[in-house]
């Protein structure tokens, strides 16, 4: 079994760093009681080991009765065929209408379904970035009509991606990258309970460092540092699909083509999962490797104060890549 599933959290005490979000969903599962949920944060942070341990708390024995979870990226990247081998749905699919007409009447019939043994049944939308607009306008309604039955947890690390009227009836669960110092403790006790596996500290400080508060990404790269037995060569592990894009999206801008540039970023964000903040620092190191202009430095600083203020992603991204493109003139 790989360590990242050996080391899932099974229970909110589990979940390190999140300490504020795990209180919020505690509560909610003592009380027995829950609005919708916006669970909203990088990959690796807990997300869904924490949805996780709020179904566990609030089903017992019935979590799989009273849990429906729907990998939106999947199933709008797939389309039908998701929908075909997905032996939950494949009776309600019908061939002769439209993914949407199809997803929609799924969620209406698993969301009228009375929930077993419980007040209420849990509907999780995994990457609900990737939920088309006409989706999510009509979960907005669905999500009116069932809620006696029915909560719905969008779980997102693009929180501008779900559409305001969606967002403003969900209560909001923020999670946060993990700190490098938590990082490194969790590591350590892994290799505790591996039977004390030696790893060097530089090792471990590198490894926190390169998963840039992603646990899950940690624990992947020490049990690769473990199984092969080699020191981490950082760079091989930072040469990632979106850092290629990025140098490509440079290179657009270094040729003056505005237009690629803009798609290849945009790509990053809808195909790669990245939230706008997360593109931006993908071009920061690109810029870090291929040039040193104190224009451009100030144009990063500027975007990324727009995009933490909840300014629109895409505008703001594709502004940056102009402003830099006029600038390299």
């Amino acid at each position: 079994m790989l360590w990242i599933e050996r080391y899932r959290p099974g229970t909110f005490d589990e979940i390190i760093g999140q300490e504020r979000a795990t209180a919020f969903l505690r509560s909610f599962a003592e009380r027995r009681s829950m609005p919708h949920l916006l669970v909203a944060g990088p990959s690796g942070s807990g997300r869904m080991s924490a949805v996780h341990c709020l179904g566990r708390s609030l089903y017992g024995e019935y979590v799989q009765e009273n849990t429906t979870i729907i990998a939106s990226g999947d199933l709008f990247g797939e389309g039908r065929a998701y929908l075909e081998a997905d032996e939950r749905f494949s009776h309600l699919y019908r061939k002769d209408e439209s993914l949407l007409a199809n997803v929609k009447r799924i969620v209406r019939t698993y969301a009228a379904i009375r929930p077993f043994n419980a007040e209420f049944k849990l509907m999780v939308f995994l990457e609900a970035d990737a939920l088309p607009v006409e989706m999510q306008q009509a979960l907005r309604r669905t999500m009116e009509r069932s809620s006696r039955t029915c909560r719905f947890v969008f779980v997102t690390a693009r929180q501008s991606a779900v559409l305001p009227p969606i967002a403003s009836r969900c209560f909001p669960v923020p999670f946060q990258p993990i700190p490098v110092d938590l990082v490194i403790a969790h590591l350590e006790r892994i290799l505790l309970d591996q039977g004390g596996i030696s790893v060097p500290e530089d090792d471990l400080a590198m490894i926190a460092a390169a998963s840039k508060g992603d646990l899950r990404r940690a624990i992947m790269l020490l049990e690769l540092t473990v199984r092969t037995g080699t020191p981490l060569q950082i760079d091989a592990y930072e040469q990632t699909e979106a850092g290629a894009m990025a140098r490509e999206a440079m290179a657009a801008i270094d040729e003056g083509d505005l237009t690629t540039a803009q798609r290849l970023v945009e790509s990053m964000m809808i195909d790669g999962g990245l939230s706008g903040r997360e593109a931006l620092l993908e071009l920061r190191k690109a810029v870090r490797r291929q040039r040193n202009d104190p224009r451009i430095a100030i144009a990063l600083a500027d975007t990324d104060a727009r995009l933490a203020a909840g300014a629109g992603e895409f505008i703001q991204i594709g502004a940056f890549l102009a402003d830099i493109m006029e600038d390299c003139r």
